[in-house]
């Protein structure tokens, strides 16, 4: 059996808080967006169509958050059937159809946006701006370490990322 190296060790620790961050900040989700009636998978959804009506799957993509493409078609259906967003026929792909908010839908998201700035001015001040973007790119170099090592396509290129080379 092989031994890790320090950074892996490193890596390794790491893991089990930043699986806490994310139960923290789902929780901190639900409850901004829950006096609107949404749930915080529903708001990630609705939220990714407020620039332009989107597919199912290119929501999935946008998202990026490790929503299966069927979790997102039943967040879509449930946000239809409670007339937060509504279908729209894709000039591009006859069956696949394009999601965008209806009014109210918008009117529900951009609702949220007091809440979600009071509470991310909290902790964002608790913490400091230059702390802040600093684990900022730490994350997404690591992000794009771990897709390289398994040999995923859709990694962050070194001249994006903060910190990076440029």
């Amino acid at each position: 059996m092989s031994e890790r190296s320090a950074g892996g060790d490193a890596l390794t620790n790491l893991v089990l808080p930043i699986f806490e961050l994310n139960g923290e900040f789902l929780a901190a989700a639900r409850d901004i967006a829950e006096p609107a009636g949404l749930t915080p998978a529903w708001w990630q959804v609705l939220g990714a169509t407020l620039d332009e009506p989107l597919t199912v799957s290119e929501i999935a993509r946008r998202v990026g958050l490790g929503l299966a493409r069927q979790s997102v078609q039943r967040s879509a259906d449930i946000l239809v059937e409670k007339c937060w967003a509504e279908y729209l026929a894709n000039p591009h792909h006859q069956r696949a159809k394009l999601l965008q908010p209806t009014p109210a839908g918008r009117e529900s998201i951009i609702g949220l946006r007091h809440a979600q700035h009071q509470w991310a001015d909290a902790v964002g001040n608790a913490v400091s701006e230059s702390e802040l973007l600093a684990v900022q790119g730490i994350i997404q170099r690591i992000i794009a370490a771990s897709r390289a090592y398994r040999g995923d396509s859709v990694s962050i290129p070194d001249e994006e990322l903060p910190g990076g080379p440029g």
